[in-house]
C-alpha cells in the first residue's frame, strides 16, 4: 500500500515520503551554500548579467534576425540608426547582429575550456598529490615544463601551422591552462589524504581511484568550482587577445576577440562604433563571471572556517 492510503487507513500516518538523514543533510548544505553566495549582492548581480548576456547571445537572434553571411558592401560603415542599432561593421554586417553570433562562440569557449582545464587539471593534482613520492614528483615536473610555455609564442606557432577553428583553439587554451588547476588541486590533496576518513577508508581496502573519487574530489570541489569559474574569464581574455595575433575563428563566423580587432583597426577612421560594443560586451562579461568566482569563493571560505572551528 502506499502512504497515503495507509494514511488513510491508520490515522496519524504523514503522507510526506521519507527522507533519509543523508539526503536531509545534503539538502540543508546547498540550502546553506546558496545563503552565503545570496549574502554576496555582487555575485548576484554578476549572475543575473551573465544570464542576460548568455539570452543575448543565444536566444537574441531568433528574435532580432539578421544575416550574418553575405556581405554588402554598400552598408558598410553605417553609423548607428534605427535600422541598425549599433551600425554596420566594413563589410555591410549589422554589428549587433554581429555581437549575438560573436558572443556565443565567445562563452562557448569560455565554457568548454574552463570544464576541459578543470576537470583534467584536477584529476592530475589530486592524482600527484594523493599518491606522493617520486610519481607526485613527476607529475608536477611536467606541470613546471607546461607552465614554462610562452603561450603567445604557441599561439602564432598554430596559427602559422594549422587552420584556426574554434575546436583548435580551445584545445590550444586547454593545453597552457590545465596546469594552474593541477598544482591548485595538488595543494588541497595533499591536505585531504591526511583526513581521518581518507585513513579509514584506506583501512577497510578502498581502492586509490575510487578513494580519489569519492572522498578527495568532492572535498576539493569548493577549490574546482572557483578555478573553473575564474578560468571562463580567463580564457575568454586569452580568446580577445590572440584575435590580435590572427588566431581567430575563420569567417563568415566571428567572435568578440575579432570584432574588437577590427574596431581598433578603423577606430582612428571616425568608425568608433565597430570598437565599443564587442568591449564593451567582453568586461562586461568579465567582470560577471569574476563576481560569480567571488561569490563562490565565499561559499569555500565559510566551508573552511566551519570545519576549522
Amino acid at each position: 500500500m502506499t502512504e497515503a492510503a495507509v494514511a488513510s487507513v491508520v490515522p496519524g500516518v504523514p503522507t510526506e515520503p521519507v527522507t533519509s538523514p543523508g539526503a536531509r543533510k545534503r539538502g540543508t548544505v546547498w540550502k546553506e551554500n546558496a545563503r552565503i553566495f545570496a549574502s554576496n549582492r555582487f555575485a548576484l548581480v554578476g549572475l543575473a548579467v551573465l544570464v542576460l548576456v548568455v539570452l543575448f547571445c543565444f536566444v537574441g537572434p531568433l528574435i532580432y534576425r539578421t544575416n550574418q553571411t553575405a556581405t554588402t558592401l554598400i552598408n558598410a560603415n553605417l553609423s548607428p540608426s534605427a535600422q541598425y542599432p549599433l551600425g554596420t561593421d566594413p563589410e555591410g554586417l549589422d554589428i549587433l547582429g554581429r555581437l549575438m553570433v560573436g558572443g556565443q562562440s565567445t562563452i562557448e569557449l569560455g565554457l568548454a575550456v574552463a570544464v576541459l582545464s578543470t576537470g583534467f587539471g584536477a584529476l592530475w593534482g589530486a592524482v600527484a598529490g594523493y599518491v606522493g613520492g617520486i610519481f607526485d614528483t613527476i607529475l608536477m615536473r611536467i606541470v613546471d615544463m607546461m607552465l614554462s610555455i610562452p603561450f603567445l609564442f604557441f599561439a602564432v606557432l598554430l596559427a602559422t601551422l594549422l587552420t584556426p577553428t574554434l575546436p583548435l583553439i580551445i584545445a590550444a587554451i586547454t593545453i597552457v591552462s590545465w596546469p594552474s588547476t593541477a598544482r591548485i588541486v595538488r595543494g588541497d590533496t595533499l591536505s585531504l589524504r591526511t583526513r581521518d576518513y581518507v585513513t579509514a577508508a584506506r583501512g577497510v581496502g578502498s581502492r586509490h581511484l575510487p578513494l580519489i573519487r569519492r572522498h578527495i574530489m568532492p572535498n576539493a570541489f569548493g577549490s574546482i568550482v572557483v578555478v573553473g569559474t575564474l578560468t571562463v574569464a580567463t580564457s575568454i581574455l586569452i580568446f580577445t587577445a590572440i584575435s590580435f595575433l590572427g588566431l581567430s575563428v575563420p569567417p563568415p563566423a566571428t567572435n568578440w576577440g575579432r570584432m574588437a580587432t577590427i574596431g581598433i583597426q578603423h577606430l582612428y577612421d571616425g568608425y568608433w562604433w565597430e570598437l565599443w560594443p564587442a568591449a564593451i560586451a567582453i568586461i562586461i562579461t568579465i567582470i560577471a563571471v569574476n563576481a560569480i568566482g567571488d561569490g563562490f569563493y565565499d561559499v569555500v571560505d565559510q566551508r573552511h572556517k566551519g570545519r576549522s572551528g
